[in-house]
């Protein structure tokens, strides 16, 4: 039996937060005593790119080599994995959690009735049945699921284990599209969000909120972010009033993120902000206000004008 892993891409490149599933899975295996770990990936893609998902822990990967599927639609995606799995005589399917994933999830399992839980955060306990811890309350509590179906899809929260990198190559299967496929969806538009680094696959964000006072004044949290190889974010109100995107809005209602860094500037801290961002290995809260709810959140705390501190802090980090 053997583990399969479902991977997203963007524009012929696998998500890094998508990797993290790969070497999730190695883990899983070595509680249940399966070692072969097959990454299943959708669209087209360099080999040597696939090759190199057994730096991550990926003994094989499938690759179902077609241009249509590159639009990434949920119900063909989850068509094609369902019948992956199947044939395989998979038990177990690993994704890392994201809207697209939590739907195409939900699919696989209606259509091979398997258990699934999302918001995952540990290794399943084996030790009594199959069971995992999840996230729940956005983040305030935990609960543990225990999974009774003989098949199983894990969601897992990104930063849940490290990411593995071994060196080794992974062997390539690549596979035509199913004939049995039907296109009922059309994309016909796409809207992408911009900027160099994405917050979905950031390792540190910088945001901001009100206190910086006015749009013309995000050029000092920009170059924070670019001597940091940061993603941008904002809190809700700042985008609502227009000074940011609003795929830039980090929050209950906006982009939740797990990075190992994130840095909030003037944003108070409001429960739906918090909600967004406390699966962040490490928070830190600059603003003037030593009241400001974030600080009781925070892991560290700069009280003091952020238009003092942020400039002195990137160029400090530049001459580092």
């Amino acid at each position: 039996m053997s583990v399969f892993v479902f991977l997203e891409g963007s524009e012929g490149k696998i998500k890094k937060s998508s990797k993290e599933a790969i070497s999730y899975a190695v883990e899983v295996g070595k509680i249940i005593g399966d070692d072969e770990i097959i990454a299943i990936v959708l669209g087209v893609y360099e080999d040597t790119d696939l090759e190199k998902l057994g730096n991550n822990g990926a003994t094989r990967v499938i690759n179902v080599n077609d241009e249509k599927l590159n639009e990434n639609q949920i119900s063909i995606y989850a068509q094609i994995i369902s019948e992956i799995i199947q044939s395989g005589s998979a038990n177990l399917v690993i994704m890392t959690k994201s809207s697209f994933s939590d739907n195409v999830g939900a699919r696989i399992a209606g259509k091979t009735g398997a258990s699934i839980v999302s918001n995952v955060v540990s290794l399943p306990d084996v030790s009594s049945g199959f069971s995992v811890r999840k996230s729940i309350f956005t983040g305030k509590a935990f609960a543990t699921v225990s999974l009774s179906g003989e098949k199983k899809v894990l969601i897992i929260k990104r930063n849940v284990i490290e990411l593995m990198e071994n060196g080794d190559k992974a062997d390539v299967e690549k596979n035509p599209i199913p004939d049995n496929l039907k296109f009922n969806e059309k994309i016909t538009g796409l809207e992408k969000a911009e900027g160099d680094i994405l917050l979905d696959d950031a390792e540190i964000v910088v945001s901001g909120g009100r206190g910086l006072k006015g749009p013309e004044n995000w050029g000092m949290i920009e170059e924070l972010a670019r001597a940091l190889g940061a993603a941008t974010g904002c809190s809700k109100p700042v985008s609502d009033i227009g000074w940011r995107p609003h795929h830039e809005h980090v929050g209950q209602t906006g982009v939740k993120v797990s990075p190992n860094l994130y840095i909030a500037v003037g944003i108070s801290g409001a429960i739906q902000h918090l909600a967004g961002v406390n699966s962040s290995k490490v928070l830190v809260a600059i603003n003037e206000d030593p009241d400001a709810p974030f600080f009781k959140a925070a892991d560290y705390g700069i009280v003091g004008d952020a238009f003092e501190i942020i400039p002195k802090l990137t160029e400090k980090i530049k001459s580092l």
